[in-house]
């Protein structure tokens, strides 16, 4: 039984609707539905019904009697959330994949931490790790490309951007390039996200190898300018490269999808520094071209 799952349907309870109740907590109707249903898997009796003839819904005899323990447990909840009223003191703990954390988030740092009187903690973790640290109240923000589903985290896209072509400056190959004229044993490789797997195991097969395989930063720049070697990395780590002279970038036909970048929050939230990190973010974002904002 978590949080979500409450308050999915106290607001079902309270509105008569899945799709007023998923507007009222901005969620999908499905994700709303979901939580419903896993809180009657766990308590093992039905909490809603419609009424006949209607799209109303109303709480079966359980529901009712249910709901008022449902009121005061997140009651108790919101209470002991709010037991510590020196946020603004406390240590904001973000995690983050690499390529967001090296690539965007930096200057984001600087502004929050001159803005406010809390202090900052910073992990880099894969996508799955993140999840963890978040749904065990470790991390209280994590930046992630591979999205799952969760009981006790909400994952909400913050970014997508296209991905890019970059080589070494002076390649030799042409400035518009198809995938089928690339040579898979000249690739640099990092993990994206299963949306670009998908695309890289149809051009190249599933069994191709890379040149290398990186996930650090640090070494793939360096690794660009030796010999013809090529990447294809999201916009902001493509920019990033040629603005410091260190890759060229071409146009990509049949590029891959889009890659977009969520935001994990927990059961247990700092609110007010949450809100002032995706502002800074949302104004990051803003400067760095090609990258669409959504939050």
């Amino acid at each position: 039984m978590t949080q979500l799952e409450l308050q999915a349907f106290l607001a079902v309870v309270r509105t008569g609707s899945f799709s007023q109740a998923a507007q009222a907590l901005f969620v999908t109707q499905p994700a709303l539905s979901r939580r419903v249903r896993a809180l009657e898997g766990e308590l093992g009796f039905r909490l809603l019904e419609r009424r006949k003839g209607t799209r109303t819904v109303e709480p079966t005899p359980e529901g009712r009697a249910f709901l008022p323990m449902a009121e005061h447990w997140l009651s108790i909840w919101e209470d002991a959330r709010a037991i510590p009223q020196r946020e603004e003191n406390q240590t904001f703990r973000v995690a983050s994949v690499g390529s967001v954390s090296t690539y965007i988030l930096s200057p984001v740092f600087r502004r929050f931490l001159q803005e406010g009187k809390s202090s900052l903690t910073f992990h880099q973790y894969h996508s799955l790790e993140a999840y963890g640290y978040v749904e065990r109240g470790e991390v209280d923000l994590a930046f992630i490309s591979d999205d799952m589903y969760s009981r006790q985290v909400e994952t909400i896209p913050v970014f997508r951007e296209p991905m890019r072509l970059v080589t070494r400056p002076g390649s030799s190959l042409p400035h518009q390039v198809h995938p089928a004229q690339l040579d898979s044993t000249r690739e640099i490789r990092m993990q994206w996200n299963p949306e670009y797997d998908l695309w890289h195991a149809f051009w190249f097969g599933s069994s191709s190898t890379p040149r290398m395989w990186f996930d650090q930063m640090s070494l793939m720049e360096e690794a660009i300018q030796w010999e013809d070697n090529w990447l294809i990395a999201p916009a902001s780590v493509a920019a990033a490269l040629v603005q410091c002279g260190r890759a060229q970038l071409h146009i990509l036909q049949d590029a891959p999808p889009d890659r977009i970048i969520y935001y994990l929050l927990g059961p247990r939230r700092k609110r007010t520094q949450t809100q002032r990190l995706l502002s800074l973010l949302q104004d990051r974002l803003q400067e760095l071209e090609d990258v669409v904002p959504l939050l």
